[in-house]
């Protein structure tokens, strides 16, 4: 009888963690794309609502690392001063990894389309459960 009692257990507990694991992926994916949206209509302010808001945020790109949500902010209002230079975004999310309970790992290829060059390249985010909500906290784009 323990023994049945026990394996229904383990199996309730490894259904609701995938259950649970299923939500944070799609609650991650969503972010992505309301990331997209947002970008497409060249509102960067509200791009940037799927980033932390802590000066400890770290972005890795072209120029190095840079901390801060603040400094994000104006270095996309910098690279990307109108809807021009923005075009149009799209994600091709290659890999989504639970790490633990409150971090995800998520690897992707980024495209622009623009009447002034097309750009492409590839990111890694790392997501962080901060006050029941996902965030990135780390972006690492190339």
């Amino acid at each position: 009888m323990k023994k049945i009692l026990f394996s229904a257990c383990l199996l309730l507990f490894s259904f609701c963690s995938v259950a649970q694991y299923h939500a944070d992926e799609t609650a991650i994916r969503k972010i992505l794309t309301s990331q997209t949206i947002e970008w497409n209509k060249g509102n960067i302010e509200s791009f940037m609502q799927g980033y932390w808001k802590s000066d400890s945020l770290l972005f890795v790109g072209k120029n190095g690392p840079s901390y801060g949500f603040a400094r994000t902010l104006a270095n996309y209002k910098k690279g990307y001063p109108d809807t021009a230079a923005m075009g149009k975004l799209s994600f091709d999310i290659l890999k989504v990894q639970r790490l633990s309970a409150d971090h995800y790992f998520v690897l992707g290829k980024w495209m622009l389309k623009r009447s002034i060059g097309d750009l492409s390249g590839h990111y890694t985010l790392l997501f962080r459960k901060i006050g029941g909500e996902w965030k990135i906290v780390v972006d690492h784009s190339s």
